[in-house]
């Protein structure tokens, strides 16, 4: 006989913005099936025990939650009766508490006081009038944490098996002035390297400790204690759910191995602090932890500091740099100091919210890392230890062959003729080379660095992507021309090879934008019209920023004044700051991708366009369209050629291209204009469309000079 199956349930981990990733190798290691990102969450799927364990042992997430509904929640009255069509009975007790949280994204509910006193008024009818009794309210231990979520006016009700954020671990007793959130710290340690060196006798040194977190977290995750073993209450323990026995074992078995961690665990963990209070606080938290036999700590200033505590190890460290504790150029001077000196044989690792104190460390980080420590953005730079950087010689200039000779020629030409334009014009980002040359088959682009850039990163940087040569030419003949073209550009530019990016651009779906190409997370600050834009060289196939549709973006951003304004496959959201640079009124920007959602919000922000006036939806554009009644003043949609998303219908640009233009056409206001742009070459406009509005192609003047070479690089229109 086969064993009975083992119910399956689909869950949903909440995290802070940009943990994404790290917590989807994080759910699959702890065994979870299904696991793929959202913004600020991880889906995922697994038995009962699944959701526990993850509770127990996740050390990036801030909930778990077991989704239990989904219905349509226009108003208040379908919310109601949609709580009321779940069966309380199964979950909670008559007698019991609960509490409720909710979200509200984009819907006609947006009130969250009142959406969940209807969402309790819900509940408790139901289970007094088939008992008699009904549950109260317990918002801090509530035997049952209900999560409502209504985005688009869709509602999904979740139990919360947390119960209370997963960062509190139970060990806290004291904490500094600007904390970092447990979880946050477990982040650092990963994109620090920790979990590569904790298995060695490498040791961990925060010279700015403060309460401990970062020391605590490290000596605890080395050990292999549960990041929730110190925790009483779980949000699945009053839940009529809760598997009692199932639970036990896996507390048990947390018990063990934390037991048997501890104890083979040195004293390898070393921290230092200015302040004698925040020592004391760190030595008590760290007692509560249950790690302080493995950890030291010691009042020192960080420029005070003339011998490591270890001879090799991390130095990771969350410098005060908020709005509260403004960061200070001179102790960022003294960690690269420390870094120089007495811990040169150290890989380092430390949290800056601008680029100002990541250049006063005065290294160069190996990686950086996009983080958000509670709403502030910030970054974790990476170094690699100076005693590992060789020193280099000066750099001697290799003679060109007769090919990249020709190659340098022709870029020093183009470089010539561009330039009074370029200079006219102020333009920094811009195509210095399309292929000229038929046998160096590439286009190279030129990307010069913000003012605001980090010292390491300024100046200029080359993006270069080969065409995809014919099967008939030989690999070998394709391999020398690509390194022939990159010699003549390194020598035309005077740059070293490690500030070129080199991609094959070939036919592929469009979710290979999505896809990372590298795991650099360098982010190179640009200017466009004024504006500053973040583009990625290295980690996407494409950079962040299209330089065709710079006059594009120019056009929107001239119409653009008191306009509502819609973006449509937005992309990284760079139409959308033209248009608010413009004026717009107001700026809605749709795309299907979180990453290229998350990257256009850090555009708008660099620029000050925040809040409810600059919106950014994840959406299906079509789906979106004709479900959307809004109306607005301009609209800017530019498609891809095709996508076989997994989350959307096929898309074909020149099969589903009346469609989409008749449903932008509908939520135009009277007046309104749409720019439609495609980059498909054989794009031919239906000519059912030409009779129904009034279609104009923008020609030449959307090709600008850089691109002069390729006029078929994109198509555009104006449409009323």
């Amino acid at each position: 006989m086969s064993e009975p199956s083992v119910a399956q349930h689909r869950y949903f981990a909440t995290c802070p913005k940009g943990l994404e990733y790290l917590l989807v190798d994080e759910l699959k290691a702890i065994g979870a099936d299904d696991v793929h990102e959202a913004l600020a969450g991880v889906y995922f799927a697994g038995p009962i025990a699944i959701g526990y364990r993850a509770c127990l042992w996740s050390r990036l997430a801030s909930r778990i939650l077991l989704p239990i509904a989904e219905f349509a929640a226009a108003d208040d009255a379908a919310l109601y009766d949609g709580v009321q069509s779940i069966d309380w009975a199964q979950h909670l007790r008559a007698d019991g508490t609960l509490a409720v949280d909710s979200s509200l994204v984009q819907s006609k509910l947006n009130h969250e006081r009142f959406v969940e006193q209807r969402v309790k008024d819900a509940v408790v009818d139901q289970l007094r009038a088939a008992t008699g009794t009904r549950p109260s309210v317990d918002t801090d231990r509530p035997d049952v944490r209900i999560n409502l979520h209504v985005k688009r006016d869709r509602a999904t009700v979740s139990i919360d098996l947390s119960g209370d954020a997963l960062h509190r671990r139970g060990w806290r007793i004291e904490q500094g002035a600007a904390p970092i959130k447990e979880n946050l710290a477990c982040a650092v340690l990963i994109r620090a390297g920790w979990p590569l060196l904790m298995d060695t006798d490498a040791a961990l040194f925060d010279p700015l400790c403060g309460s401990g977190t970062l020391l605590i977290e490290a000596a605890r995750m080395a050990a292999d204690v549960a990041p929730g073993l110190e925790r009483d209450y779980f949000g699945f323990m009053g839940w009529l759910g809760f598997d009692v026995g199932l639970w036990d074992g896996l507390l048990r078995e947390a018990i063990d191995r934390a037991a048997a961690g501890r104890a083979a665990l040195g004293a390898r963990f070393f921290g230092s602090d200015a302040d004698p209070r925040m020592i004391e606080a760190a030595r008590a938290n760290a007692s509560s932890a249950g790690v302080s036999r493995q950890l030291r700590f010691e009042v020192r200033r960080v420029e005070d500091i003339s011998e490591a505590p270890a001879p090799n190890g991390l130095v990771v460290s969350n410098p005060p740099y908020d709005a509260r504790l403004a960061a200070d150029p001179g102790l960022y001077r003294s960690l690269g100091s420390l870094l120089r000196g007495p811990c040169r044989a150290w890989k380092a690792g430390f949290i800056v919210a601008d680029e100002a104190p990541g250049q006063a460390i005065g290294l160069r980080a190996e990686k950086r890392y996009a983080l958000y420590n509670g709403a502030i953005a910030c970054s974790l730079l990476r170094f690699a230890a100076v005693a590992d950087r060789p020193e280099r010689a000066p750099a001697v200039p290799k003679e060109l062959s007769a090919g990249a000779e020709m190659a340098a020629n022709r870029l020093r030409k183009n470089l010539k003729k561009l330039k009074p334009w370029l200079q006219r014009e102020g333009i920094t980002c811009y195509r210095a080379y399309d292929a000229d040359l038929p046998e160096y088959s590439a286009a190279i682009d030129v990307y010069t660095a913000a003012p605001s850039a980090a010292a390491e990163d300024a100046g200029i940087w080359l993006h270069v992507q080969e065409y995809q040569a014919p099967r008939e030419i030989p690999v070998e003949d394709t391999r020398r021309r690509l390194s022939e073209l990159l010699q003549a550009a390194m020598a035309v530019f005077e740059l070293p090879r490690a500030r070129i990016s080199v991609k094959t651009r070939a036919p592929q779906t469009r979710d290979a934008r999505y896809q990372k190409q590298d795991l650099r997370g360098h982010w190179l600050p640009v200017v466009e019209d004024g504006l500053q834009l973040q583009v990625n060289l290295f980690d996407y196939l494409d950079t962040g920023l299209f330089l065709d549709h710079r006059p594009a973006r120019r056009l929107l951003r001239e119409h653009a004044a008191n306009k509502r304004v819609l973006n449509l496959f937005c992309y990284t959201g760079v139409a959308s700051v033209h248009a608010a640079a413009g004026g717009a009124a107001a700026t809605t920007s749709v795309d299907l991708s979180a990453t290229y959602l998350e990257w256009a919000a850090r555009n708008l922000a660099a620029n000050r366009y925040t809040g409810e006036r600059h919106r950014l939806i994840q959406a299906d554009v079509l789906a979106w369209l004709n479900q959307n009644r809004e109306r607005f003043d301009l609209i800017f949609c530019d498609p891809p050629t095709f996508s076989n998303s997994a989350r959307a219908n096929d898309f074909d640009i020149q099969r589903d291209h009346p469609r989409l233009i008749r449903a932008c056409m509908a939520r135009l206001a009277p007046g309104g204009q749409l720019l439609f742009s495609n980059n498909f070459r054989r794009f031919r406009m239906d000519e059912e469309l030409a009779a129904e509005y009034e279609v104009q192609e923008i020609g030449a003047a959307s090709i600008p000079p850089d691109f002069s070479r390729d006029p078929k690089i994109h198509r555009a229109f104006w449409i009323r």
